[in-house]
């Protein structure tokens, strides 16, 4: 019967057994000890609603978020996000950024940070700078306004703050010192991205020495907070016993949840999971759609093994054409695999065409 593998963090490997036969080991691809770092998000504004054509005056509205003298949500508004419900002072400013008016935003959040001193308005403004939205890029006003709602006790700034020092954006060249400082803060605070790159911190030991139950502890806070690379990281130390007891059921209800999460890789090894009844109910079927889900999300360990499933007919209708297709598809990003290629000969040449086209099509239309 054929067998998945599941894979770590340091290296991916998958072996397969044909019957009694001998099982064939791939050569694992370069290792990587260590998850990446989480960046501050990206902006992801709502996008605007089209203006009524009813009158002027609504079109004001579609170009200006509604506000009262109060600068609070008008009641029976609901938020437009997770700071407006937290501060209900920064909803007009938050609003206008989701929305899509920069401008607006900026000028708000301005007036907030200068008049009022909120250090929500102030992270905002460093966000508005970095991110060259309703302004000109300027990273080292981005930092300064950092700097200052960071000074002020604001999490997501400290977060902010440590990301551009480590990357030296603003403020002078890169400092990893500092950047440790602002993540702990931020991390004491509650936020989850920095307790996941305070973890990478404890995990590398250049900046502080390896302490990996140090890491684990940091990665767990992360996880419960429902980060889904942390999720990842931390099923991986369940999974070899790294800085916490070994637990293979707990490493697999990990991977799920960060797979429920859209981490590709936690789909990967959670899909090897359910194949193999690992730490879970088996469940075949189950397992395919994960790794056919990751295979079009471009994981390359993900459509070699989908390919030997298609190619073997278990969890899914046996159908060698799709096989040696993912199989192609893995081969572009360097995951070639000799048992695969030995199918590929063996097809006709009209399935082997067809396979090849495939491949080509689905290639192009990436």
């Amino acid at each position: 019967m054929k067998s998945l593998r599941p894979f770590s963090l340091a290296a991916a490997v998958l072996l397969f057994a044909t019957g009694a036969s001998a099982q064939l080991s791939l050569t694992p691809p370069p290792p990587n000890p260590f998850p990446k770092p989480i960046e501050p998000e990206k902006p992801k504004p709502k996008p605007a609603p089209a203006p009524k054509a009813a009158a002027p005056a609504d079109k004001d509205k579609a170009k200006k978020p509604a506000a009262d003298k109060a600068g609070a949500a008008k009641p029976g508004t609901p938020a437009d996000g997770d700071a407006a419900a937290d501060d209900p002072n920064v909803d007009l400013v938050y609003g206008a950024y989701q929305r899509g008016f920069y401008k607006t935003a900026f000028d708000l959040a301005m007036k907030r940070a200068q008049e009022l001193g909120d250090p929500k308005a102030m992270t905002m403004l460093g966000e508005l700078y970095a991110n060259a939205l309703g302004t000109k890029r300027d990273y080292n006003k981005a930092v300064e306004w950092y700097r200052r709602a960071a000074d002020l006790g604001d999490r997501e700034a400290m977060f902010a703050l440590a990301m551009a020092r480590m990357a030296g954006r603003g403020g002078g060249p890169a400092n990893r010192e500092e950047a440790a400082k602002w993540l702990a803060s931020s991390a004491k605070l509650g936020e989850p991205k920095a307790a996941y790159n305070l973890a990478l911190l404890y995990l590398d030991g250049q900046t502080f020495p390896q302490d990996v139950r140090r890491a684990a502890e940091l990665l767990r806070v992360a996880a419960d907070a429902g980060n889904p690379e942390a999720q990842y990281a931390l099923a991986t130390f369940y999974k070899e016993g790294t800085g916490v007891e070994k637990n293979v059921e707990q490493s697999v209800r990990l991977l799920q949840a960060a797979s429920v999460a859209g981490n590709v890789a936690a789909e990967v090894e959670y899909a090897i999971a359910l194949f193999n009844g690992t730490g879970t109910p088996k469940n075949e079927p189950a397992a395919v759609a994960l790794l056919r889900k990751a295979a079009q999300a471009n994981n390359p360990i993900a459509q070699n093994r989908l390919a030997h499933v298609l190619l073997s007919g278990q969890g899914a209708p046996r159908n060698p054409v799709e096989a040696i297709k993912w199989h192609l598809v893995a081969k572009t990003s360097g995951k070639g695999d000799l048992m695969l290629d030995e199918a590929q000969a063996q097809l006709s040449p009209e399935d082997r065409a067809k396979a090849q086209d495939a491949a080509r099509k689905w290639l192009g239309a990436k």
